[in-house]
C-alpha cells in the first residue's frame, strides 16, 4: 500500500467503498434464512443430527471400522463428526462420487459435518448409508 490513491480505470473505479449490489442482495437473501430462528434451537438440531448420525453408522457400518474421535458429551462437540478409519483415503473420493462430501484429514480421519439449517435426518442416514456400502464396495476398504 502507498500514502496516494489511483483510481482504476473503467467500472473497476466503483469497486473502491462501494459495495457490490448484486452480492448484498444475495448477502441479504442468505441471512433471510435466520428470521425467526432461535440460536439455541439451531444448537439442539445440531446435536440432535449428530447423534443420529452416529447411532445411524453403529447401525449400518460392521463394527470395528470405524471409530469415532467426535466428543460423546454434548457440551464439548461442535456440528461436525470425525471418525477414524484405516482406508479413509480411499473411502472419502469415493464418498464424494456418491454426492457425500465429507473431507479428508490424513492420515486416517474421515470427517462431516452437519449444517442445521439445511442439512436433514435423512441426508444424516443417507450419509451413514453410503459409508457402509463403500466400507463394502471400495477394495482395500
Amino acid at each position: 500500500m502507498t500514502p496516494g490513491y489511483e483510481a482504476a480505470d473503467g467500472v473497476l473505479r466503483g469497486r473502491v467503498g462501494t459495495p457490490d449490489i448484486l452480492s448484498m442482495l444475495a448477502l441479504e437473501a442468505a441471512l433471510d434464512v435466520w428470521d425467526g430462528v432461535a440460536i439455541g434451537d439451531v444448537r439442539a438440531k445440531s446435536l440432535a443430527l449428530t447423534d443420529f448420525f452416529l447411532e445411524c453408522v453403529r447401525a449400518y457400518v460392521p463394527e470395528g471400522r470405524v471409530t469415532s474421535v467426535t466428543p460423546g458429551t454434548h457440551g464439548e462437540r461442535g456440528s461436525q463428526v470425525a471418525l477414524r478409519c484405516a482406508e479413509a483415503p480411499a473411502v472419502m473420493p469415493e464418498l464424494i462420487k456418491r454426492g457425500i462430501v465429507g473431507d479428508l484429514r490424513r492420515p486416517d480421519v474421515l470427517r462431516f459435518g452437519f449444517t442445521p439449517l439445511y442439512v436433514g435426518f435423512a441426508d444424516a442416514e443417507r450419509a451413514a448409508r453410503v459409508l457402509a456400502e463403500v466400507l463394502r464396495d471400495v477394495p482395500g476398504a
